[in-house]
């Protein structure tokens, strides 16, 4: 680091994305499933609009994008039966929560499970939060008890599907937090939601406290598009815009824009990919189980998994030399499992003929 750096940054450990192999000449191409991506392509009406934008002519990037991002917000709010005004939309759901601890974390301790999406732990450092970290049980579920007698002032941050784990709680959990926090955000991270979850939004009427954040890099195939988005109340919407005008107006260019509105209008699509990828995810699940693995139950497109004979960081290099990549997490609690993501059938069944051969090899 340079002498320029603030002392208060120094120590700062930042958030490890998972790898992202660069294809070209002489370079391994890989099954990926280390990071959560959709396999399928983004929605038909996504591509035809990416032509249409092809044929337009190139001045229109001279101009900036629309900073209150009415389209995809009109297409969110209709998607969810809401109105514009409870719909945020960022640059990738890491912007939206960065936005959000800065506005409802500042003053307040920041609760969140010590197994789950690890920048939660990377931004409460940034803003120099305090933090409580609340400890999974035996079998990785987040005990709702843990968070309805706070001791100070707390902003609550849930990921539901729970990331890494891919457990999920159900709305009537979520209310007894919701209403043990009256004067506390409770934010509710729901990156996976689409695999099988149901959403909070359906609760955003009873409770001026909830804030919800999804992404559209997973169950709609835009993660380079770079769009993420909050629901919540007026108000809550109205503090994350100040926060944004106050840092980047135009924070998400033209053609994300245009491909987030297109992406959401496209619902037929949508579901055929969910249900594509959660019936995979069943496949894959029971076939690892077939093969010894203990499967934590997923409503995420992955699977955390492990096997009693075969090391996490084994698994996950002899997978990497047969072309496939998986996530390996070197933290105590999950070191010996491994994150799947849920490709297409394809690419789960040669994943287990893999793993099947491993185990033959070396457990």
């Amino acid at each position: 680091m340079s002498r320029f750096l603030s002392a208060e940054l120094a120590g700062l450990v930042p958030y490890t994305p998972g790898e992202q192999p660069q294809s070209g000449a002489g370079e391994p191409a890989y099954i990926k499933l280390n990071t959560n991506e959709n396999p399928y392509p983004p929605s038909p009406a996504v591509r035809r609009l990416m032509q249409d934008l092809a044929d337009k002519p190139a001045g229109q990037l001279r101009l900036y994008s629309d900073p209150e991002a009415r389209e995809p917000r009109r297409e969110i709010a209709a998607f969810y039966g809401l109105q514009p005004e409870n719909v945020y939309v960022g640059n990738g759901s890491d912007e939206v929560l960065a936005l959000a601890f800065l506005a409802f974390g500042k003053g307040r301790q920041v609760a969140f499970p010590d197994v789950t999406y690890a920048f939660y732990s990377v931004y409460a450092a940034l803003y120099g939060l305090k933090t409580r970290i609340v400890p999974l049980d035996a079998d990785f579920n987040i005990q709702p008890t843990d968070y309805l007698q706070p001791e100070r002032p707390e902003m609550v941050v849930l990921a539901n599907p729970n990331a890494i784990t891919g457990k999920n709680l159900p709305l009537t959990v979520l209310e007894q937090i919701l209403q043990a926090h009256p004067n506390d955000m409770v934010l509710i991270d729901e990156a996976y939601v689409d695999f099988g979850g149901e959403s909070a939004a359906a609760l955003l009427p009873q409770y001026e406290n909830l804030l919800i954040v999804q992404t559209l890099s997973k169950s709609r195939s835009l993660a380079g598009a770079r769009v993420g988005l909050a629901l919540g109340r007026p108000e809550v919407i109205a503090d994350l815009n100040t926060i944004k005008f106050s840092f980047n107006p135009y924070n998400v260019n033209r053609i994300s824009l245009a491909l987030a509105a297109a992406a959401v209008h496209d619902k037929e699509y949508f579901a055929e990919c969910r249900q594509k990828i959660m019936a995979a995810r069943e496949f894959t699940a029971q076939g690892l189980s077939d093969l010894g693995f203990e499967v934590l139950p997923s409503l995420a497109n992955f699977v955390l998994a492990r096997h009693g004979k075969v090391a996490g960081s084994l698994l996950y290099r002899e997978l990497k030399e047969r072309g496939i990549l998986v996530r390996w997490f070197d933290e105590p609690r999950i070191r010996d499992f491994v994150r799947i993501t849920i490709g297409t059938h394809e690419e789960m069944q040669r994943l287990l003929v893999a793993v099947s051969e491993i185990l033959q090899e070396v457990a």
